[in-house]
Parts: structure tokens; sequence; C-alpha cells
């Protein structure tokens, strides 16, 4: 099978509605080696993809009829990880970023030159470009499992462009261990990743923490507040739990998507972002956009590539290689030696139905090995711990206390460490929540090193 497939050619579909410009890109990859298929526009591009089948799609952007990102749309609706370079000579820097997002591989400017545009195609056909990114993901996530395996294959497929990535998956499954590791194995590494829960962070206070607030925008805003996703300028933003977003900011974050732009709370400028977005959440959108409690436009926007991550005990050959993870990481953390699982215990963690899902499973394992007294695990101690973790839902206590504590780092964010402010804000008096802020052990000067910039 190898031998295969260093044998067959990849199939490269050239779109230009300029005649030279097909002739001098097919003989460019002819001469690579590369089976060349040509198309004078979008509709003659979508009619040979069905039969052609490519590995990556070079087309123009401005052309009749059809342009190059409608042919996009329709090329990712069947398959979101077929790379598309584009090409223009009169694109301006929105179209290019606009390109990137909706799951352009790289965006180039004519006259291209020969050898970047080979190096490009090279650089992005799947063959060459998945070894690249795997070492990215094997660094970050332990799996063994063929779903997960096909999980990280997708992954790193998309990683390294801009393409907005929609992650799905019961809570607890490493939804946000997935969105970071997309994020290392991309271009955008070297920048900031900001995770933002969507559902821990009240209404009233989401808009201003995505997209920041001008000083006197509404009661205690004092000062002025740049928003996450200018923090996250240059890097990625992962909003999870989107599905539980309100309706109103639904509408200003498709904006954002759109224009690629955030208009702060109280202002009348809008300021350019770029940010790579990934979303997750554990709630069935289609069914929240049949009951119009998500906008179908922007469930769209977010889903340009999916990618469903299985409930832990869909993939039981992973949870060996977790639990041992764990034990590892255990053993580091308290400076001790590394324990392990007797064999029938490891047997009954892998028929385990694990509604907490891998958190829940690292939960179990500190308990094994915070109460085991010798460095094999017995069964017995496991189906303690497994009883005695608290799995699938929160007490009511718990849930509060993150609540609150989520509550109160938002506008002490958004006060930048004044006090009076937050507790303006919060609807309480300075002294009571001076009190609330040491229960919660937050520190209000921890927020005001922005002051003096902003």
């Amino acid at each position: 099978m190898a031998m295969k497939e260093q044998q067959d050619p990849s199939k490269i579909l050239i779109v230009d509605d300029d005649i030279d410009v097909l002739n001098l890109l097919e003989n460019w990859l002819s001469n690579e080696a590369f089976m060349i298929k040509r198309a004078k526009s979008g509709l003659e591009a979508l009619n040979i993809v069905a039969s052609f089948n490519p590995d990556m799609v070079v087309t123009d952007l401005y052309m009749d009829e059809m342009d190059g990102m409608a042919l996009l749309n329709e090329l990712h609706s069947n398959n979101p990880l077929l790379p598309v370079i584009m090409l223009s000579g009169q694109a301006q820097i929105p179209d290019a970023i606009q390109a990137m997002h909706l799951g352009t591989s790289a965006f180039l400017t004519k006259p291209v030159k020969q050898q970047e545009l080979i190096d490009t195609v090279k650089r992005f056909l799947p063959n060459h470009k998945n070894q690249s990114s795997l070492a990215h993901f094997s660094k970050d996530i332990v799996y063994q499992s063929k779903p997960m395996e096909d999980i990280i294959d997708m992954a790193s497929m998309v990683a390294d462009n801009d393409v907005s990535v929609f992650i799905s998956g019961p809570t607890g499954s490493g939804k946000e261990v997935l969105a970071k590791a997309i994020h290392n194995a991309s271009s955008r590494r070297d920048n900031r990743f900001i995770a933002v829960n969507c559902g821990a962070i009240p209404e009233q206070l989401l808009e201003s923490e995505l997209f920041g607030h001008e000083k006197g925008a509404f009661t205690g805003a004092n000062l002025k507040h740049e928003g996450l996703f200018q923090a996250a300028n240059g890097g990625t933003i992962f909003l999870d739990e989107i599905g539980d977003m309100p309706l109103p900011l639904q509408v200003k974050l498709l904006r954002v998507l759109q224009d690629f732009e955030v208009r702060p709370v109280g202002s009348t400028k809008t300021f350019p972002i770029d940010v790579r977005l990934i979303s997750a959440t554990h709630r069935n959108l289609e069914e929240a956009v049949k009951k119009g409690e998500f906008r179908e436009d922007l469930y769209y926007r977010l889903k340009v590539v999916p990618l469903a991550i299985p409930h832990l005990s869909e993939r039981p050959d992973d949870i060996p290689v977790l639990a041992e993870h764990f034990l590892q990481k255990f053993a580091k953390q308290n400076s001790q030696d590394k324990k392990r699982f007797a064999p029938e215990a490891m047997k009954y963690l892998k028929k385990m139905p694990w509604p907490g899902n891998v958190r829940q499973l690292i939960n179990v394992v500190d308990l094994c090995a915070t109460l085991a007294k010798n460095k094999s695990i017995p069964l017995n101690l496991v189906k303690k711990a497994v009883n005695d973790e608290p799995v699938y839902i929160q007490t009511l206590k718990e849930a509060k206390y993150a609540f609150e504590r989520e509550y109160l780092l938002s506008v002490m964010r958004i006060t930048h460490g004044h006090v009076a402010n937050a507790a303006k804000i919060a609807g309480r008096n300075r002294t009571e929540f001076y009190k609330l802020l040491s229960h919660y052990d937050i520190q209000p000067a921890a927020f005001r090193e922005k002051l003096e910039t902003d």
C-alpha cells in the first residue's frame, strides 16, 4: 500500500477564467509530476470534482458567475478538509483574511512566482502536511483508539490554516485539550490561546469580556477595557459552551466573524482583528437551531470543520494509555514513584461507563494514586475510588461557588481591579465586595497591571 501511494501522483484541479494563467499553472505543476485537471469557471470546477476527486484545488478569487469564495464554500460543504489555494491579483487584506477563515489553505497574490506556488502546493498536500502536524499533536494528546486517531488526523490536516473548527462532545471529554493542541500545531502557536466559557460568564458581562468596552459605557465602567478577541489578536480564541451564548450576542459574534473587526461596547470605532476561532459545546446545536435557540447562520459559520469527540466508553482502548499518563503526571507532581494498576483493576476501568468521561478518569486515577499503599493499585481500591468520586454533576454548592468566582473574575477584569467600580456593577457595597473577593481568594492588584497602558 505504501509503494502504491508513492507511485500515484497527487491530483490538482486548477480553476481560472484566464486561459493564459491556466496554461502557465498547468505547465508548472505538470513538471512536478502532479496530475492536473483544469476548469475555466467555478461551475465547471464543481462538475469536474465529483469524477476527478482532486487532492487539492488551486483557484482564482475573482471570476464571473461563481467567484473563488463561493467555489470554496461549495467544495467544503462536501469535503471540509480539501486543501484550497486561492490566487488573486486584486484582493485586499480583508479578502485574504476572510478566505483563510473560510478554509483556504493559502492565499497567494498574482503574479505568483513559480517556486512559491510549487512550495505552497507541496506544503498543503495531505501526505506532506500530516507528518509535521501530527508531531505536534503527539505532544499534547494521549490516545490509542481508532476513533481518536481519525479525529487527530482530521485536526492535523486543518491545524495550520485559519479555518473555523467546531468541536462537539460530552462534558469532560477533552474539547479544550483538543482546541489547545490545534493551536499548538498551527502557525499561531507563538501567540496567545485564550479560552472562554460562554456559559460561566453572566450575559450582561459576556459582551464586554469578548469585545471590550469604552470608559463610561455602563455604570462602573470608569476605564477602557480591551476585550478577549483583541487580547487574542494573532492567536486563537476558544469559545467553549458556545451553545449557551444568548441570541443577541450571537448576532454580534456573527458580525465579527464576517467583518474580522470588533466594536467595543459604547464605542463608535471598530478595530481589526486577526484571530483563529475554535468553538465547542456539549449541546446538540442542530436541535437548538430548530428550536430557535441558536442562529442557523452562525452555526454554519462556526461549523466549517466539525470534530466530534466520542464518549470515553466508546473508546476503551484509550483508557490504559490515559491512566498510565495520569499516573505518571501524578507521580511527577507529588515527587513519588509511579504506581500502576493491577491487571484486574485495569479491566474494570475499561468496562466502566465513565459518565464524567476523561475528567472523571483523572479524578479516579488521582484518588487511587493517593490512597494506594503499594505501587500496585488493586481492584477493590479502584471500586472504592469510583464510588467515592462525585462524577456527573456538581453539587449546588459547588456550582454556586464556580459561578460566583467566575462572575467576580469577570467584573475585576472589566474594571481593571478597581474595587469600587466592580462593586457598583455587582450591586454590592464596597465592604461586602471586599469580603467576597477574600472568600474567593481574588487579589485586586492582579488586575491592575495594564492600567498605565490603557
